[in-house]
């Protein structure tokens, strides 16, 4: 498995060409380990299995358990999901580099919620507000240094 930093460069690097398809299935793998991580994260082995024909759904269920909070990106990974679903059965569709650019924005915000959460576990509890993290000490010292 890849770390956690290694995963956020391979999104920023995902690209349509030549193949729109393989740039979608790793999008998807992607997703998946990066709530593979939160998983492991509380001692747990990721699971293998699917809901709605996705595993990155089977880990979101897995990862939410005891854990409410993380529902907050429960519809990130649903658009995960239905952008891949576009995008490889409609492969001639002249809107697949957006929906591919659209399924690499909203993996990156799956990456952004559970690094942050990893962070400050109670990140979610309030939508995907990132309020603990804007609010931590070093950030308000250097905000307050700027201003």
């Amino acid at each position: 498995m890849r770390s956690i930093a290694d995963l956020e460069i391979a999104i920023a690097s995902a690209t349509p060409n030549p193949d729109t398809k393989a740039a979608a299935e790793e999008l998807l793998r992607i997703s998946e380990e990066i709530i593979e991580h939160w998983i492991i994260a509380r001692g747990e082995l990721p699971t293998d299995e699917e809901r709605e024909g996705f595993r990155l759904l089977g880990l979101h269920r897995q990862g939410a358990k005891g854990d409410p909070s993380f529902n907050a990106c429960r519809e990130t990974c649903r658009e995960i999901a239905y952008h891949f679903n576009l995008i490889t059965m409609q492969p001639e569709d002249t809107e697949t580099t957006n929906r591919l650019e659209m399924m690499k924005m909203i993996s990156n915000h799956l990456y952004l919620f559970i690094s942050g959460k990893m962070q400050v576990a109670e990140l979610g509890d309030f939508c995907c507000s990132s309020k603990p993290i804007r609010l931590s000490p070093a950030l308000d010292t250097q905000i307050t240094k700027e201003a």
